[in-house]
């Protein structure tokens, strides 16, 4: 499943990129629209198949992401679901939850 297969194209001809534009020698920069995300019910969020994982040193939100997903590319499920915004916040020895049904959870998100 492509991440971006939902979001549309943006074409960015705002002012305050213009010094960005002269720069790359471009009149205007096409990137994607930022995806908003749901914020799933704890009812919602309670559905979710999940296992246990205790946090070891060297551990990496994209390693556990390729682990459980085959795509290191949703190391942010793992992230958002534990509420840690990057590793260094977590302490070896520390549980956290994986989501296991990735379809589920993007369904969730609404992305």
């Amino acid at each position: 499943m492509a991440r971006y297969n939902k979001d549309r194209l943006i074409v960015n001809a705002s002012e305050y990129y213009s010094f960005l534009r002269r720069e790359r020698g471009v009149k205007s920069i096409t990137h994607y629209e930022t995806p908003m995300l749901a914020h799933p019910s704890t009812l919602l969020r309670a559905k979710l198949t999940t296992t246990n994982y205790i946090w070891k040193y060297g551990d990496r939100f994209y390693k556990l992401a390729d682990q459980y997903y085959n795509d290191s590319r949703y190391w942010w499920v793992v992230a958002w679901y534990n509420g840690y915004p990057t590793e260094a916040d977590i302490k070896p020895g520390a549980l956290i939850a994986i989501p296991i049904n990735i379809e589920d959870v993007l369904n969730a998100l609404g992305v």
